[in-house]
């Protein structure tokens, strides 16, 4: 039997073309394993969708600042992301700042902030139109991103910053897990939870904006919630919920591909899908009497 998958990744011509997209669509899998279970154990699932959508606010800033259209090149490039990176990370570490206080639930702030970064994008964009700049402003290929038009400089840039992220989790591994598990404990012994919601937040913001840049938005909050949510229903032991957390995230970017591949469907989309398929599937596993006995019930 042809498959379309083997011919895509081994052909000279073609693997070019696709195989960065698959390489870059593992290294955001392994960090959006790896951070999804703190976020489903603090409950943070609805940040990344107010993070990704800040960057409107923040493509605003850069064009204003006259860095040219979203896609660029070189410096220009790299600017437009730092500008980026730099509006969603003060959009997550606002968020973490005024939830800590108790200002208003989670979810009314990271509301407000979405729909304010959004418009205040749209604003900025337009006065830059005004002032003859990014007129061609193509916003769309930041936020709605295609992980097969990913190229090679992108994928070694995912694994880059997906390596550097896990580094920093792994140093701190014990002090963010302990805090995500239990914070009002963790703290009778010393664990300052903004300390450590301040690193969660700065972490969310960076994989959330690479992810988003390469793969879209619905993709980069797939595999923020997920992932971590599938394994929850798995397992209650901490190494085992990060290794089924890994294993599902791979698991759906795999099927994901190969599904695009095969029937020409859109790999963002595929991916998702076996992803939400993969979490019923440990939905009902959990549901089981034993099963449920054994993993103390399910998230």
């Amino acid at each position: 039997m042809n498959s379309q998958t083997l011919n895509y990744l081994s052909d000279p011509l073609l693997r070019g073309i696709y195989l960065p997209g698959v390489v870059a669509a593992f290294a955001i899998a392994l960090l959006g394993a790896v951070l999804s279970v703190p976020v489903v154990l603090k409950r943070l699932a609805f940040v990344g969708q107010g993070v990704s959508h800040a960057a409107f606010g923040g493509v605003g800033v850069a064009v204003l600042l006259g860095f040219g259209a979203v896609g660029g090149t070189g410096i220009d490039a790299l600017a437009q992301l730092a500008i980026i990176v730099g509006f969603c990370l003060g959009a997550a570490l606002l968020i973490a700042a005024l939830v800590r206080r108790g200002l208003s639930e989670a979810d009314t702030i990271i509301g407000v902030i979405l729909v304010g970064s959004m418009a205040l994008g749209a604003i900025l964009l337009q006065i830059a139109h005004g002032m003859g700049r990014g007129s061609n402003v193509a916003w769309e290929s930041l936020l709605f991103g295609s992980i097969l038009n990913v190229g090679p400089v992108d994928a070694w840039v995912a694994w880059a910053f997906s390596l550097a992220s896990l580094l920093v989790m792994w140093w701190w591994r014990r002090p963010l897990l302990f805090w995500a598990f239990d914070e009002p404990v963790s703290s009778t012994y010393g664990v300052r939870g903004g300390r450590w919601s301040t690193l969660l937040m700065t972490l969310l913001a960076v994989a959330t904006v690479i992810t988003m840049k390469l793969a879209g938005v619905v993709l980069a909050t797939a595999l923020l919630v997920l992932p971590g949510a599938t394994a929850m229903c798995l397992s209650r032991r901490m190494g085992r919920v990060l290794a089924w957390s890994v294993a599902v995230a791979f698991l759906g970017v795999a099927g994901g591909v190969i599904a695009s591949f095969e029937a020409g469907l859109p790999t963002g989309a595929s991916i998702v899908m076996v992803l939400i398929v993969a979490y019923g599937c440990a939905r009902g596993w959990a549901a089981m009497p034993r099963r449920a006995a054994n993993t103390g019930g399910a998230i």
